[in-house]
């Protein structure tokens, strides 16, 4: 199987569009590139230029098909396509630190913007002033938001962070959307309301345990009354929401820290998590990567120059060459096809440039098996 990149930065972000014809990538740096898919070719139909420090996150509305970036300029754009053209809409976030993610709310008609200031920033548009504008979630945030992540309600927001948290939030905004009702993680909503903090004493916190890293990754179920997590001290936790309390359940690795729920990890591949809740048990379900002689066959003596420049070896092959596909820390991964409740297909971007797209089958256990790469990237065209 050949192995081609988009570019030989990494690429530390992407989003894909409603039928995943086109994906918006970030080559880590204030730029953002649009590619389509032309063939068996990707080809660069587009490049948002407005940032003027590095995107560190990006998130593409299916139906209004509008596109939200964030950076380390402290600012969000919003971008709108106009007569073949993305124009940006400047959004005041009100934050004196580097945002750090964005996430759309399910609805399209909100966004939140995590951040370096120790707060999250929820927008929304303010249709008396044709501007987008924010509210703030402070308390108890003490350190740097990592990772977002929207309940299905379109209310309650997950949020990861530097201070070895995991919260869920009330994002209940009663200009833009109507009084929620009650959810497995509590009743009462205001606007800032902690639901479940892991290892604290949220509302509906019964008996979570505590991390010891930084949450770089939080997902809900397809449902919303389970919350997945994965910290940097290698634990991957979920929790799950009741009457009787949230119930937390743990797995520690001995491997790289994880940080992407439920398959991305520092050793370069894709990890498989297998939760049952009738059990109440959280395992590892294996690597899933295909054989090192997939990724080589078909590499071509320029590739293969290349791929040995980006790890600065003089060899063709040493003992420290790595078996995956991806030959650094994947730093992104999405679901393609079949949503979170019977994912199919989901892709991989790393800090290599590449991207992978990976077909998946879920059996009668509802766990997922791994069945082949459908596709490495393919062929750039600048």
């Amino acid at each position: 199987m050949a192995y081609h990149s988009f570019l030989l930065e990494p690429i530390s972000c992407h989003a894909w569009n409603k039928d995943r014809t086109q994906i918006a990538l970030c080559p880590n740096n204030h730029d953002v590139h649009i590619y389509k898919k032309d063939g068996t070719k990707w080809t660069k139909i587009h490049e948002l230029k407005e940032h003027n420090g590095q995107v560190t996150g990006i998130d593409w509305a299916p139906d209004s098909n509008r596109i939200v970036t964030c950076g380390a300029d402290r600012n969000a754009y919003v971008w709108t396509l106009k007569e073949g053209a993305w124009k940006p809409t400047l959004v005041i976030l009100r934050i004196n630190r580097a945002a750090r993610c964005v996430k759309w709310s399910p609805k399209e008609n909100k966004f939140a913007v995590g951040s370096g200031s120790r707060l999250i920033s929820i927008c929304y548009f303010e249709q008396e002033n044709d501007w987008w504008v924010c509210k703030h979630i402070k308390k108890p945030i003490r350190s740097t938001i990592l990772s977002l992540d929207w309940h299905p309600n379109n209310v309650l927001l997950a949020a990861g962070s530097c201070d070895f948290k995991c919260r869920v939030f009330s994002a209940y905004i009663k200009e833009v959307e109507e009084k929620p009702g009650p959810t497995p993680w509590g009743s009462k909503m205001p606007f800032g309301e902690v639901l479940f903090e892991s290892g604290g004493t949220g509302a509906a916190d019964q008996s979570s345990g505590g991390g010891g890293g930084w949450v770089h990754s939080v997902c809900f179920s397809h449902s919303g009354n389970r919350l997945a997590w994965a910290s940097h001290d290698s634990t991957v936790s979920v929790a799950e929401g009741g009457k009787t309390g949230t119930h937390v359940f743990q797995r520690h690795l001995n491997t790289s820290l994880c940080v992407s729920v439920f398959f991305q990890g520092h050793d370069c591949y894709p990890m498989l998590f297998v939760y049952d809740g009738a059990k109440g048990s959280l395992t590892f379900g294996g690597k899933l990567d295909v054989p090192k002689q997939a990724a080589q066959k078909g590499i071509s003596a320029r590739e293969r120059f290349q791929n040995l420049d980006r790890r600065a070896s003089e060899t063709q092959s040493t003992d420290k060459d790595l078996a995956t596909l991806h030959k650094n820390s994947i730093s992104q991964i999405s679901v393609l096809e079949g949503g979170r409740n019977q994912c199919s297909k989901f892709c991989t971007t790393g800090m290599d440039g590449g991207m992978g797209i990976w077909d998946v089958k879920v059996t009668h256990t509802n766990t997922l098996q791994i069945l082949h790469m459908t596709d490495w990237c393919g062929q750039i065209s600048a």
